[in-house]
């Protein structure tokens, strides 16, 4: 029962940002002419730097939101993945439950969001598309819906049908957590540096927001390093990941993106981790 609960909380909780997200999206697909997409194609440049910087807020659904607009083909791959580096879901608000001084909770922020942004511009130097000019798509035609329900119902059914797809998984998931349970995992990741780092990275890549707080909680402990946190808060993204595989129709792309985000995560851990840094 507790398990359903949060999975329905937290779901509910991405409700708002989900609306508003497809709303804005609508509208740009019904009233926005050349001058709009002149905009966005110019701000694509500089969207790692904005994806970083928003990315830091605590919550699960600006990830969300992020993989519908990459899927639109509104945001760059760079854009995208600086969202999801910087993206820390609950680590903020358990921090500051437990008492962490500020300037460790800045120190760690800033890491992700230089992180973030750095990466964030090589994947868009490297992997920039042949066709960048950043043309929205055609929300209809991606998405397979009706535009003649209008902006708001349009919207409105997007919203439910994401919402139903993160609740079914992460009741899943959190079932599946609770059975293995956070001791377990604290085990498996003590006192094992890089191999800490690559285990965290795969917790935190979790699609859920527990991962967050499983990995957040581990470092608090003492059971991870810094390195392997960093790796771990990194790697995850909420239920971003969960959105972009259901609403980007490009598996091959998304199979590159999940594996340039581990290897971003991982990378940037074990480098902490060797720099001797800590929070």
């Amino acid at each position: 029962m507790d398990a359903i609960l949060d999975s329905f909380i937290d779901s509910v909780r991405l409700l708002p940002l989900l609306f508003g997200t497809y709303l804005v999206m609508e509208y740009l697909e019904h009233k926005a002419g050349g001058r709009m997409q002149a905009v966005i194609q110019k701000a694509g440049k500089g969207g790692p730097v904005i994806g970083a910087v928003l990315g830091i807020f605590p919550q699960c659904g600006f990830s969300a939101a992020a993989s519908n607009l990459y899927a639109a083909r509104i945001i760059t791959m760079g854009t995208l993945l600086a969202v999801f580096l910087s993206t820390s879901d609950e680590m903020l608000p358990i921090m500051v439950s437990e008492n962490v001084s500020a300037a460790v909770i800045w120190k760690i922020l800033a890491v992700k969001v230089i992180v973030a942004m750095l990466a964030g511009f090589i994947v868009d130097f490297i992997f920039r598309r042949e066709k960048e000019d950043l043309q929205i798509e055609h929300l209809c035609e991606q998405h397979h819906c009706h535009c003649e329900r209008g902006i708001w119902k349009s919207a409105l059914h997007h919203t439910v049908e994401i919402f139903l797809y993160i609740f079914l998984i992460s009741l899943a998931l959190n079932l599946l957590i609770a059975w293995i349970g956070e001791d377990v995992l604290g085990s498996v990741l003590f006192n094992r540096p890089v191999v800490g780092a690559m285990l965290a990275g795969l917790i935190g890549m979790i699609p859920n927001c527990a991962a967050s707080v499983a990995v957040t909680q581990l470092y608090l402990n003492g059971v991870l390093s810094a390195g392997a946190m960093l790796a771990g808060l990194l790697s995850g993204t909420g239920v971003g990941l969960i959105v972009l595989l259901r609403v980007n129709d490009d598996r091959k792309e998304n199979i590159k993106f999940i594996g340039l985000l581990y290897i971003v995560g991982v990378l940037a851990g074990v480098i902490i981790e060797a720099m001797g840094i800590t929070f």
